[in-house]
Order: C-alpha cells, then sequence, then structure tokens
C-alpha cells in the first residue's frame, strides 16, 4: 500500500493523509488527485477520527502541477477533468465535517498552497516555502485560491502574490496570515498532533457546529450569521447538555 500517491492512517482520534509522491515533491498528477478524493473520503467516514491532518511525505507538501508531466502534452478534456477535480477536492476538504490542519514540511505551491489554505488551520516547518508559480508558466489559480487567500491576507497582498509570482518563507507567511504557526522541521508532526488534540479534546458538535458558522460567515451576511449562530447554540444545548454539564462542573472546581 505504500505506493498509493496518498495514504491515510489514524492515530488515536487524528486521521492523517500524507501526499505521497515525494519523488516528484509531490506534485499533482490525476494519480495523486483520484487517491486525494478517496482518502478524503475515507477520512469523512472514519468515525474514530475527529480532526484530520494533511500533510505530504518527504520535504515536500505538494509543489504544485507536475510540470515534467505537463510537458508531455495535455488534451482539453484532461485540463477540463484536472480542474474539476482539483475543484471537487476543495469542496470535499471544505465539507469534511472536521477540522483539517495542514502540516506544511516544505514547499506549498500552486495547487498545493490552495491545499493547504483549504484546510482551517496552517502549522508550518521553518523550511515551508508558499507560493503561487501559475502567472509564471503561463497558467491561472484554479481551486477558489483567489478568494480563500484573499480572506487570509487581504486583497492587496493577495493579487501581489498571484501576480508576481513570488514565493514566501515561512517567517512571512505567518506574518501575513497566510500560517497560522511556524516551527523547528523536527518538530512538526508533534506539533501539530498537539494542535490536533487540543482540538479533538473539545466537543466534536460545538467544533463542527463553530467550523460551519465561520466558513459561512465569508459570505452571509451579519444577520444571517446571527440567526445561524443562535439555530447552533439550540442545537448543543438540545443535543450536547452531557456535554457542557461535565465542562462546567470542571472548570467551577478549578
Amino acid at each position: 500500500m505504500e505506493n498509493e500517491t496518498v495514504l491515510y492512517h489514524r492515530s488515536k482520534d487524528v486521521g492523517i493523509i500524507t501526499l505521497n509522491r515525494p519523488h516528484r515533491l509531490n506534485a499533482i498528477n490525476l494519480d495523486l488527485l483520484k487517491g486525494f478524493m478517496k482518502q478524503l473520503d475515507r477520512a469523512k467516514q472514519d468515525t474514530g477520527a475527529r480532526v484530520i491532518i494533511l500533510t505530504g511525505e518527504g520535504k515536500s507538501f505538494c509543489a504544485g502541477e507536475d510540470l515534467k508531466e505537463t510537458a508531455s502534452g495535455k488534451s482539453l478534456e484532461q485540463w477540463m477533468d484536472e480542474a474539476e477535480r482539483l475543484q471537487e477536492i476543495q469542496r470535499m476538504t471544505m465539507k469534511l465535517g472536521k477540522p483539517i490542519i495542514a502540516a506544511v514540511p516544505g514547499y506549498a505551491l500552486g495547487g498545493g498552497c490552495e491545499f493547504a489554505m483549504g484546510c482551517d488551520i496552517r502549522i508550518a516547518s521553518e523550511a515551508a516555502v508558499f507560493g503561487f508559480p501559475e502567472t509564471t508558466v503561463g497558467m491561472t489559480v484554479t481551486n477558489a485560491g483567489t478568494k480563500i487567500l484573499t480572506h487570509l491576507v487581504g486583497l492587496g497582498k493577495a493579487k501581489e502574490l498571484v501576480l508576481t509570482g513570488d514565493f514566501i518563507d515561512a517567517p512571512q507567511a505567518l506574518k501575513i496570515g497566510l500560517a497560522n504557526k511556524v516551527v523547528a522541521p523536527g518538530n512538526l508532526m508533534d506539533e501539530s498532533m498537539a494542535m490536533a488534540g487540543k482540538i479533538a479534546s473539545r466537543s466534536p458538535l460545538a467544533v463542527s457546529l463553530s467550523r460551519t458558522a465561520i466558513d459561512h460567515g465569508m459570505e452571509a451576511s451579519f444577520d444571517q450569521i446571527m440567526e445561524l449562530e443562535k439555530s447552533h447554540l439550540l442545537i448543543c444545548a438540545q443535543s450536547g447538555t452531557k456535554f457542557v454539564e461535565k465542562r462546567l462542573r470542571e472548570m467551577n472546581k478549578k
């Protein structure tokens, strides 16, 4: 199974998806897209996994389009199929129903950077590099990256990164809000697992509803998000009373 382009395993209540083409810096090709979709579905169906970590095997997270394969030529139909799969991966990530953390060891470029941005939290190694080289090679950002990047770093910085194709290092990514945390390379998975464990210890229902509300908040009006939040509170009150009561008792003892 280790020759699969995308792997999945679970450590306690944390599911781990690993992009597994290290010899090509985990660059995107059809096999990787198919494998990624398969493992996202597996992670969603895994009732034992409360939080998901997405990472890359080796020194790279995902270096974007596999230009070596692209150079051999693709038909318009192949490009269309790839675009649709890329966008479906973004939809699957957003609709996973569980928090997902990107653990970024190295290059997160183009579509790879979009994979990371589709996650809820990004923890980057000090060796990580982010960027959008699409304009450099005559291509464009494909799977909602222009929208998500703008929400994360602001309109001006998003335009600068996409239009110039410049790469930025991990400290810069942290400074502009593209990364949530930067850690030593050897600590990347430990730090990511610690973050995942903290989230997994919270109410699964409350975490899922909060994630949904934040995502909807990017589009909803003020009144719409207020109404959504109220409905979520009532759902928690009806369905999570035991969890709430237990936590309140624990807090009152401190």
